[in-house]
């Protein structure tokens, strides 16, 4: 579990370190957890009462060396109406109780049994992933730790249930997808001076190990393609561009692929047109969308998805050096359109239109999805509760809609269209590649719409979402590793054979 932490599944007699148990409300505990806790007697009612705990979902009750059991803390969380209950509040009771065990604890038992009785193996792997997710941090380059840091040392957590093996099959196919969001969260933390185009490209290519097929185009080989979008944006670094291809094939042999596309500005300076000193250093996760591609191509292989899925990812720097394109420039995408440069901090569209023609004339794939850090706007107008979804196709739109709710990453539908597109077209080239403040996320889209043609294709502008991320039950950390759940989703309930 993350890094330092241990997983493993016990019976219910085999009850180790701190205790955690759930009850429904009403105070209703299952019968495993009424016997663990029957050597305290009334104890458990008695605190309950005194803290005016009653099982509301999401409440805990802490306490501290219970007489007669034979642990060093007892935690009681409060799981609501559980006829109510989804898989993504499962989720998110397995992180609360994981986020109840104190810094200095080295064992924990977690007894999965809500008041109704003993979860099944599914439902426990839910419960896991919760636990799994909020355990992670990213603290390798901190040679200190401070007293107090949440899961400061390792601790061996156990879930305790019915049925052993079957949680154990469970955890097995959920588990690739934890890995996934780990991995993303990893890559969007790590600094721009450590993964540069080059080390994440090398970084991508352990997928195959998983059985992914891996391609790694260098500079020559885009120039070549005429790639003049993407090409443009990393000429003012001393670290080259990478483009990465990831191919799972689970699916028919004949089966079309769907597509996920993935912007990886590894740093965004702004380029010529400079951002503000003030807040740069949070442009190192500007590579969110390619780290949710490579997290998903990992979930997807791990728990051998039935679907042929094509993953894309441009890395670049955006750097202001002598050689570093400038406004007033215009470039010659892959697609043959060309782009007049209003801002060069307007640069992950450019990745993303040769990406996205790249992706459509050499797959033709059923559907794209393309991710990115791509406006400020997008926060200004949907704050980071949801991320912008742009699309031409409305089925697509629902399913990712549904998809985003099943596992809590939600997405709200953006408007695109004509009158949009008048505002990027240029005087001097087909299209320009910023048409200022007003509707800054929608012009962006459409842009990007423009490299796509008529097939099926969703744009999610993930700038809110992915990284300054909010502090949730499953995550405490600067990255949230967004997109790769609800995408593992929308592949295992729509596209898998």
């Amino acid at each position: 579990m993350a890094d330092a932490n241990k997983i493993g599944f016990v019976s219910y007699d085999r009850l180790r370190g701190v205790l955690v148990v759930f009850c429904a409300e009403g105070l209703k505990l299952g019968p495993a957890t009424q016997k663990a806790l029957a050597p305290t007697g009334e104890l458990f009612r008695r605190a309950a009462g005194a803290d005016r705990f009653t099982g509301k979902s999401g409440s805990a009750l802490e306490i501290i060396a219970p007489a007669g059991l034979n642990v060093p803390r007892l935690v009681v969380i409060g799981t609501g109406k559980e006829s109510d209950l989804k898989d993504r509040d499962l989720v998110k009771l397995g992180g609360i109780a994981m986020g109840k065990i104190p810094a200095a604890a080295t064992q924990a038992t977690i007894l999965a049994e809500f008041g109704g009785g003993a979860l099944k193996g599914d439902q426990i792997a839910e419960l896991v992933l919760g636990a799994w997710l909020r355990a992670y941090r990213f603290d390798r380059y901190k040679t200190k730790r401070k007293e107090g840091d949440e899961q400061a040392g390792k601790v061996d957590v156990n879930f305790a249930c019915a049925n052993v093996a079957a949680a154990e099959r469970a955890w097995s196919k959920v588990a690739g997808t934890a890995e996934g969001v780990v991995w993303a969260r990893d890559l969007v933390n790590e600094p721009a001076n450590v993964l540069f185009p080059g080390e994440f490209a090398r970084r991508a290519s352990a997928l195959r190990k998983l059985g992914v097929i891996v391609e790694i185009l260098d500079v020559p080989a885009m120039r070549k393609l005429g790639m003049g979008a993407l090409l443009g944006v990393g000429q003012g670094s001393a670290h080259e561009s990478r483009l990465v291809v990831m191919r799972w094939n689970g699916g028919k042999r004949a089966a079309d692929p769907i597509a996920f596309i993935g912007k990886g500005v590894c740093f965004d300076t702004g380029g010529i047109s400079i951002k503000p000193a003030q807040g740069m250093e949070d442009m190192k996760g500007d590579m969110a969308g390619a780290a949710c591609v490579v997290g998903l191509m990992h979930a997807l292989a791990s728990r051998k998805a039935k679907a042929n899925v094509v993953g894309v990812i441009g890395l670049v720097e955006n750097m202001p050096d002598g050689k570093a394109q400038r406004p007033g420039d215009i470039v010659t995408s892959m697609s043959g359109q060309t782009i007049e440069i209003i801002n060069t901090d307007a640069e992950g569209r450019l990745v993303l239109a040769d990406l996205l023609y790249y992706t459509n004339k050499r797959f033709k794939p059923r559907f794209m999805v393309d991710l990115a850090t791509l406006t400020g706007a997008i926060i200004v107008a949907l704050g980071q509760e949801y991320a912008g979804l742009f699309s031409n196709d409305d089925k697509l739109v629902e399913r990712l809609v549904k998809s985003g709710e099943a596992v809590s990453e939600r997405v709200w539908r953006m408007p695109l269209g004509p009158e949009y597109d008048k505002i990027i077209d240029s005087k001097f080239a087909d299209v320009k590649n910023s048409a200022g403040r007003n509707a800054g996320s929608i012009t962006a889209a459409q842009f990007l719409q423009r490299f796509v043609g008529k097939t099926s294709w969703a744009h999610l502008d993930i700038a809110g979402t992915a990284l300054g991320s909010p502090q949730t039950d499953i995550n405490k950390s600067w990255s949230s590793g967004w997109g790769v759940r609800l995408l593992d989703r929308l592949v295992e309930d729509h596209y898998e054979r």
